[in-house]
């Protein structure tokens, strides 16, 4: 029997239980390095099957080595962590849990590997080394990929590969691209400072407020000139906090926002050109500042032999299948392991056909679960494939 008729015989048996999981996890979402739950979760059911997961160095997340004893095996990687808000779906499966919500689909790349795991337990002999990494904290800057590439999880895999949920995809769609298919993403919060004093005497002081709005046009329009157009960078704040009285010039002020860019290249220079301009702008004014500047995850560029495999393994699925998709400006710290090994990710499509698409990391998204199916078929099929390609 094929990876492929083993998948559908397990899928026709267990479909139930794979929405169940998805549901359970959803109820009970744990934040980033606090999913021990959801770890024991998945290791106990690996468990059940036969295998053997090795839970990670800090309590939550784990990996799981199955197949033949190789060499080189290729990964298969899962989030397990959910974000920090409120959901509001009404759901019946609604988290339970206050300020916490499954609002980015990781719960269903959690059941799709686990379902994938357990499909592929039941084949007799896998045809390639195969590793489960079901990893936590990738909502958190700068991810905690590199907390799971630390503790050798990428040790001995000559390719890596996984899936995020797109919700702008109808179910029954999945999309691939060879290059960068997300972006860099950086955060900053700027804190000025000035002695303060009377609205009617700016001269006397630092018109801090001043200061604050200088920033807020100037720096995105200063990276408009110092950044090749060409690369998609864009600088957008997303809090300004100063002040409390129409007739006083605060003391201090904070400004936060992030920064995204298509380019791996422009992200290394990045730091260095903000830096420089912040203190250009503010330096006629008299205002000093303190800048902390957060690094977080380079692009994620698709290699292209592994692309080929998922591409193959979509069109695997079915003749309609495959879509288009473009290189997006969130980020995703699936790109750590690119840095490591080559590979891939693909766009699994959860959008029900009808309503609005929401978007993720809204509080109101949810997703069509026949897309999990999907997904278990596409992570079986990438297996095969890889296998088919001898890597």
């Amino acid at each position: 029997m094929s990876l492929v008729d083993s998948a559908e015989s397990w899928l026709t048996a267990h479909y139930d239980e794979l929405i169940e999981w998805r549901r359970h996890i959803h109820r009970y979402p744990e934040l980033g390095r606090q999913e021990y739950a959801t770890t024991q979760f998945v290791a106990e059911r690996l468990a059940d099957a036969g295998l053997n997961p090795k839970v990670l160095p800090g309590g939550t997340g784990l990996t799981c080595d199955f197949g033949p004893e190789q060499e080189s095996r290729i990964a298969l990687r899962a989030d397990m962590d959910a974000l920090p808000m409120a959901e509001r779906t009404g759901a019946l499966y609604e988290s339970t849990m206050p300020n916490v919500a499954h609002a980015c689909g990781h719960d269903a790349h959690t059941a799709i590997l686990l379902g994938t795991a357990l499909a592929l337990a039941a084949v007799p002999e896998l045809p390639i080394a195969l590793r489960l990494i079901f990893q936590p904290a990738e909502e958190l800057m700068p991810g905690g990929a590199i907390d799971a590439i630390a503790a050798g999880a990428l040790s001995g895999v000559s390719r890596i590969f996984a899936l995020h949920c797109d919700p702008r995809l109808a179910v029954g769609k999945v999309a691939v691209k060879a290059g960068p298919i997300t972006s860099a993403a950086d955060r900053l919060e700027i804190t000025l400072y000035s002695p303060g004093g009377h609205t009617s005497r700016p001269h006397l002081t630092a018109d801090l407020v001043y200061g604050l709005g200088t920033l807020i046009t100037g720096l995105p329009g200063v990276l408009s000139r110092r950044v090749d157009p060409r690369n998609g960078t864009v600088m957008v704040w997303g809090a300004v906090n100063s002040g409390a009285a129409a007739n006083a010039i605060p003391q201090t002020g904070t400004l936060a926002g992030t920064i995204r860019t298509a380019s791996r290249e422009t992200w290394v220079s990045l730091e260095d050109i903000v830096r420089q301009a912040v203190a250009a702008l503010l330096s006629p004014l008299g205002v000093e500042h303190t800048l902390l500047y957060s690094r977080g995850v380079p692009p994620v560029v698709n290699e292209e032999v592994s692309t080929r495999i998922i591409v193959h393994a979509i069109e695997a699925i079915g003749p309609d299948v495959l879509a288009d998709t473009r290189q997006s400006g969130g980020g995703e710290d699936f790109s750590w392991y690119l840095e490591e090994v080559p590979g891939a990710m693909a766009r699994l499509g959860v959008w029900s056909g009808h309503g609005p698409q929401l978007d993720l990391h809204q509080p109101t998204f949810d997703l069509d679960e026949r897309a999990l199916a999907i997904g278990v078929r596409l992570l079986v099929n990438i297996v095969e494939q890889a296998a088919t390609a001898a890597i």
